[in-house]
């Protein structure tokens, strides 16, 4: 393996996030108060992707391995693709959602039910795209990132019920059907 083009793979899977990261905190300016739920969890979401650029960076320089274990040059390639396609899903996903979004599982003033969209795919395309996102980074960068992306998931698994909570909270009549219709992260199985 040539070592250019692994820095090459590191140095995109960087701007990936950066790039995914900016997107993400200027499109939280204007978004709709939150009415029920917690605002701290915008500044944890700040932190987990300030430290997913310092992880980037370091794997970029080639001081970050926290193990040694690194996957073939293919499936490195596979990985920023994965990356890339996760990251554009979420971003359409947060995108389409507006000034309903939030950091946190919460209630906006004026909150509406969105169902179009990434969202007749996947009830949370969000994390959908951000797992897609994870594991990609996983396969460029190694076992630091499976670190990463269990934790992550694992985060993700125990926000779902209370968002969903949230949900049929607001939207007693609608939601409930559109759970019927619509898996929660896996279009199809789950």
């Amino acid at each position: 393996m040539n070592l250019s083009h692994e820095l090459i793979l590191h140095i995109i899977t960087l701007l990936i996030w950066v790039v995914f990261i900016v997107y993400w905190a200027v499109s939280a300016i204007g978004v709709k108060k939150n009415v029920q739920g917690s605002s701290w969890g915008r500044s944890f979401i700040i932190r987990i992707f300030l430290v997913i650029i310092i992880l980037q960076f370091l794997q970029a320089t080639s001081y970050g391995q926290l193990f040694d274990i690194q996957f073939s040059y293919g499936l490195q390639v596979v990985g920023v693709l994965i990356l890339a396609a996760g990251a554009a899903f979420a971003i359409w996903a947060r995108r389409h959602l507006g000034r309903d979004w939030s950091g946190t599982p919460s209630i906006k003033e004026g909150h509406e039910l969105v169902t179009s969209g990434p969202y007749r795919f996947v009830r949370h395309p969000i994390y959908t795209g951000l797992i897609l996102a994870f594991i990609g980074s996983a396969l460029v960068n190694g076992f630091t990132w499976v670190i990463i992306f269990v934790i992550f998931t694992i985060v993700l698994l125990f926000r779902i019920p209370k968002e969903e909570g949230y949900m049929m909270q607001l939207f007693p009549d609608r939601y409930p059907e559109y759970k019927k219709r619509t898996k929660a992260l896996i279009p199809f199985v789950w």
